[in-house]
């Protein structure tokens, strides 16, 4: 089962919201965390399997067109990411996530 990582940043915090909320109920996907970047960017990143990712992140990326000033900077989906990415980037499940995980 090859485990993908999908991230989709927005312009504005309210839309990050509205995508993670509809990633984490359109799939079977774990919401491993968010990343402010500045300039009111916001990344959220999920984990799961490739195909429940593919539609976790197409959910996202229609819910954030509800939002009021809604924008998608960018999106983008990795499959089988080297293990070496969990130690250096944001993108590992930690303890706090471990309960979703089922």
């Amino acid at each position: 089962m090859p485990i993908a990582v999908g991230m989709i940043e927005t312009r504005g915090f309210p839309a990050v919201v509205e995508a993670a909320d509809a990633m984490v109920k359109a799939a079977r996907v774990t919401l491993v965390g968010y990343e402010k970047i500045g300039s009111g960017r916001v990344t959220v990143i999920v984990r799961g399997d490739v195909s429940e990712v593919q539609a976790s992140l197409a959910a996202g990326l229609e819910s954030i067109k509800r939002v009021n000033g809604g924008e998608t900077a960018s999106s983008h989906i990795i499959a089988r990411p080297h293990e070496n990415l969990e130690y250096v980037l944001p993108i590992r499940y930690t303890e706090a996530v471990e309960q979703f995980r089922s």
